[in-house]
C-alpha cells in the first residue's frame, strides 16, 4: 500500500477526549451569566463551532441575544480554569512515525487556538502546524479549515485526494470530503454507519488502530 502524502487531524475526539474540559467551562460560564444550570450537552452539537454551541445553550432559555456573551465567557473559563483533556491512544506513536517518514501532518480544529495551544503544551504533543476556530472565515463543515492546513503544509490541490483526514464528527467528515481529501472515521462519537454515510472511506476505533494498519 502506498502511504498517503499527508495526514490532517481534527482535535477533539481524535487526539483528545476533551468533553470534560469544554462542558465544565460551558457549565460554569452559563451559571455565572444566567445563574441557572445548563442542560446536558446535545449530540447534535458535537464538532460544531463554539458560537453555534453557545447559541444552542442560550436558545434553551430564550436568551439567543446573549450568544456572544456566553461564548466569550466560556472561552475565558476554558483558559482560566483549564482542565487538561485526556490523550487518546496512538497519538505519540503516529506522530513519531510520520516525523520519521517525513510525511507532513497537522491539526485543523473548530476549537479555539488557546485551548489547542494549552492542550498540546500540557500533553507534550508533537504538532507544529495547528489551526483553530479563529483562523477561518468559515469553520467546519466548510472545507476551508482543511484546505488552509493542507496549503500550510505545502500541498497543492492535486495532492488533496492523497491526504488522509482523521475525523470523529459528521461536521468535520463533510468538510474533509468537500475539500477533496480522504476522510478517515474515528468512532469515538458517532457510529461507523453514520460516519460512512457522511463520507468516511475507512473506520478505526482510535488513531492507534490506524497507526497499526499503516505500519503493518
Amino acid at each position: 500500500m502506498a502511504l498517503p502524502k499527508g495526514f490532517l487531524f481534527d482535535f477533539d475526539g481524535v487526539i483528545v477526549d476533551s468533553f470534560k474540559s469544554h462542558y465544565s467551562a460551558w457549565t460554569s460560564a452559563f451559571k455565572e451569566l444566567f445563574n441557572q444550570d445548563i442542560e446536558p450537552f446535545p449530540t447534535s452539537c458535537i464538532g460544531k463551532t463554539p458560537r453555534v454551541i453557545s447559541n444552542h445553550f442560550c436558545s434553551t432559555i430564550g436568551k439567543e441575544e446573549q450568544t456572544d456573551a456566553l461564548y466569550l465567557l466560556k472561552e475565558k473559563h476554558l483558559n482560566s480554569h483549564f482542565t487538561i483533556p485526556t490523550l487518546l491512544p496512538g497519538i505519540h506513536e503516529i506522530t513519531t512515525y510520520l516525523s520519521k517518514e517525513n510525511i507532513p501532518y497537522g491539526i485543523a480544529s473548530n476549537a479555539t487556538k488557546q485551548f489547542l495551544k494549552n492542550s498540546i503544551e500540557h500533553l507534550d504533543l508533537n504538532f507544529k502546524t495547528v489551526f483553530g476556530f479563529e483562523d477561518y472565515e468559515k469553520p467546519k463543515p466548510s472545507p476551508e479549515a482543511y484546505i488552509t492546513l493542507a496549503k500550510a503544509l505545502k500541498f497543492k490541490e492535486e495532492d488533496f485526494k492523497d491526504i488522509w483526514v482523521f475525523e470523529d464528527s459528521l461536521t468535520g467528515t463533510s468538510a474533509a470530503k468537500q475539500a477533496g481529501m480522504t476522510p478517515i472515521g474515528i468512532t469515538t462519537q458517532y457510529s461507523g454507519e453514520e460516519l460512512t454515510k457522511a463520507g468516511s472511506v475507512m473506520l478505526f476505533p482510535t488513531v492507534l488502530e490506524a497507526y497499526q494498519y499503516l505500519t503493518n
